[in-house]
């Protein structure tokens, strides 16, 4: 990522050819072996890290003036905190284990900066000047060094919302899950929706169904009309694959004896609609010992507006026969199926799904979680969630 970046970055080359120790963090363009004194006038290595915001998927940009600082606060050679440096103590999650921020510094000339290379030379010059002065060459920050970063991310673009929110620590919760996603029906489709922006390692998606125009309407994205009538699996894993990758969609059901299918899976969402079939998967999902949510949607509408609900249930690996037992979910299917209206509509779906993701990270430690509720119904009518 780093020699795409400085062939079409000047600023980013310059760097690199003056012998900065550079890599990309994420959203974080980051500056190693910057030496600076302490307070005991000790020769420390720190790191600088400056925000960077995306021209398009090849050239960067300046996001502001600030950086932020792994180290302590840097000293002039008689033991006083260096001038012109505002900020203060501040944190940041990273990706990589050797950079802890500790404080964030602002220095911002009158005319601002012009690129990547003028900010950090000026950062470079306050912090790293005095214990130049005092130590000489083996102070100097151009080390030639290459950095490996382990751990490429999951996306093809940078994460620039995770970066921006500062929530790269809570966002890391998440990579090492392999999540399935069982039926890509409304529900189904809009989880896929929200999990593909989820840096989870892995996502596998089943449905054996084709895609027709009702599916349009009740799914995130546009329509192609090349899209109408190819198999489901064929059309979400084209829309997805320019984004992330660890993306896999199966034209295929689960059934009873798919364990090869499910191997590895971490974390499954059940969103179909036949409780036989419902009863099927639930049972091989015990059986392997995977968490998973089942989500479900009742609409009815007799002589006017439509009313329901919707429900999300989590089971998992030491209650799930306990969740089983309360009927909590629909496992037959009921004798006049075929006769049955099976409203779905497109926020509600959304919904349905929200609630599902909601849980999922609830579990993860993403969101805050008082471990009370397992199973939510929201009504429509009031606009209430009921759990227990």
């Amino acid at each position: 990522m780093l020699n795409t970046l400085a062939e079409h970055n000047p600023d980013i080359k310059q760097l690199l050819e003056k012998g900065y120790a550079l890599s990309i963090d994420s959203d974080y363009l980051v500056v190693r072996d910057v030496s600076y004194l302490d307070e005991s006038k000790n020769l420390q290595i720190g790191s600088i890290i400056s925000k960077i915001d995306d021209v398009d998927k090849k050239k960067i940009r300046l996001h502001d003036h600030q950086i932020f600082f792994c180290g302590s606060h840097p000293c002039q050679m008689d033991g006083t905190p260096v001038l012109n440096m505002g900020g203060g103590p501040a944190t940041l999650a990273l990706t990589s284990d050797d950079l802890v921020v500790q404080r964030n510094f602002s220095h911002k000339p009158e005319q601002g900066y012009a690129d990547f290379f003028e900010k950090v030379e000026t950062y470079v010059n306050i912090i790293c000047g005095p214990a130049i002065e005092l130590h000489g060459a083996k102070a100097h920050p151009w080390t030639f060094r290459t950095v490996d970063v382990a751990g490429e991310s999951v996306f093809k673009f940078r994460d620039t919302l995770t970066s921006r929110a500062e929530i790269g620590d809570l966002s890391l919760k998440f990579k090492d899950d392999v999540i399935a996603i069982i039926g890509l029906g409304g529900t189904g489709s809009y989880l896929l929706d929200f999990l593909v922006k989820t840096p989870v390692n892995e996502i596998r998606g089943f449905d054996l169904d084709s895609f027709h125009v009702h599916n349009a309407f009740r799914s995130p994205g546009k329509l192609e009309e090349e899209e109408l009538g190819k198999r489901k699996a064929e059309v979400y894993q084209k829309r997805y694959n320019d984004f992330r990758f660890g993306i896999s969609i199966y034209s295929k059901k689960i059934l009873s004896d798919s364990t090869e299918e499910l191997q590895g899976v971490t974390f499954a969402f059940i969103c179909v609609d036949k409780g036989s079939s419902r009863s099927e998967i639930i049972n091989l999902l015990i059986q392997m010992k995977i968490t998973f949510i089942d989500v479900g949607m009742g609409l009815d509408r007799e002589n006017g507006p439509i009313s329901g609900i919707l429900r999300t249930t989590y089971f998992s690996n030491e209650t799930a026969q306990n969740t089983l037992e309360k009927n909590l979910v629909p496992l037959n299917d009921l004798p006049d199926e075929i006769y049955r209206n099976n409203i779905q509509i497109s926020e509600l779906n959304a919904l349905n799904a929200c609630l599902a993701v909601m849980k999922y990270k609830q579990l993860r430690g993403f969101y805050v979680d008082d471990n009370s509720f397992s199973h939510s119904l929201f009504t429509i009518d009031s606009l209430k969630v009921v759990s227990e």
